[in-house]
């Protein structure tokens, strides 16, 4: 594993001016019909001179090496000389976005699903960058592949029954993006890449399942709405039931309180309006 080695190269503005007055003394030479050393003074100007000149942008990188070794990387921007004879390789700096494509998967249950993931990373040392991997931009796309079909097969998509409290991919999207940037950054840190920030961008389920899924969803849903609805009603009848006891209004006898129970229940839980009906006659009638 190379470990990154900073280098501060000497300003490029003198080796500039440099180049400059030699270059003046050559064509000086060849006016005074000084050939040879005109020869001497341009190629020296153009091979050794001048291949030393560089030009480092902000957030960007220039890793040196000469004959096969490492020298160092070049992180201050600015205007610079070095060595002429090593050889440049420019690495940006700069953050980028890696929008993963919708991957196929299998969930902790075993339900296929299409899962994505966008990705913001950067190089963080770029001797490992360029070293370590032999090619850092496919070596992160296929990583971050990696990690998400990892992150889909230990977790399910949705709740299980007698599991309400487990991580899920649907309802944990904060968990579950805090886990996949903590897998990123250590697949990743081989090559030196720093990831800053990783989130699921897509998460459903494969088309052959999700017409079965979704009516299982639906009839989740449903039972959830009719249990609130028996629980409030049923509140409301020993309310009832209770009223009428305290205030005296009307004495029911065991059959009585079954029948006016089983009546407001239909009222209550139903899903329809009801028809009321009128007695005239006793509640016995």
């Amino acid at each position: 594993m190379y470990q990154e080695k900073i280098i501060n190269p000497p300003s490029g503005y003198l080796t500039f001016a440099l180049f400059l007055a030699l270059l003046g003394a050559a064509i000086f030479c060849f006016v005074t019909q000084s050939f040879i050393w005109g020869g001497c003074l341009l190629a020296f100007n153009f091979f050794l001179v001048l291949p030393g000149l560089i030009i480092n942008n902000p957030n960007e990188s220039k890793v040196l090496t000469l004959f096969g070794k490492y020298v160092g990387t070049v992180k201050t921007d600015g205007f610079f000389w070095v060595n002429p004879l090593t050889t440049k390789r420019k690495v940006s700096l700069r953050a980028n976005n890696l929008n993963g494509q919708q991957l196929k998967v299998n969930d902790k249950l075993g339900n296929p699903i299409e899962i994505a993931a966008v990705v913001v990373w950067k190089v963080n040392e770029t001797a490992k960058a360029i070293f370590s991997v032999e090619n850092y931009m496919q070596y992160v796309n296929i990583q971050s592949e990696a990690a998400v079909r990892h992150l889909a097969n230990i977790f399910p998509y949705d709740h299980a029954e007698g599991e309400e409290n487990s991580i899920t991919l649907k309802d944990g999207a904060e968990k579950v993006s805090d886990l996949l940037e903590v897998e990123l950054n250590e697949r990743l840190s081989r090559a030196g890449i720093e990831v800053l920030e990783a989130r699921i961008s897509h998460l459903a389920y494969a088309p052959e399942i999700a017409s079965a899924m979704l009516q299982r969803q639906q009839a989740t849903a449903v039972i959830a709405a009719r249990k609130l609805i028996v629980e409030g009603a049923v509140g409301m009848v020993e309310m009832a039931l209770e009223k009428l006891s305290e205030k005296g209004i009307v004495d029911l006898d065991e059959e009585r309180k079954a029948a006016m129970v089983s009546n407001l229940l239909v009222v209550l839980c139903g899903d329809k309006h009801v028809q009321p009906v009128v007695n005239t006659g006793t509640l016995y009638n």
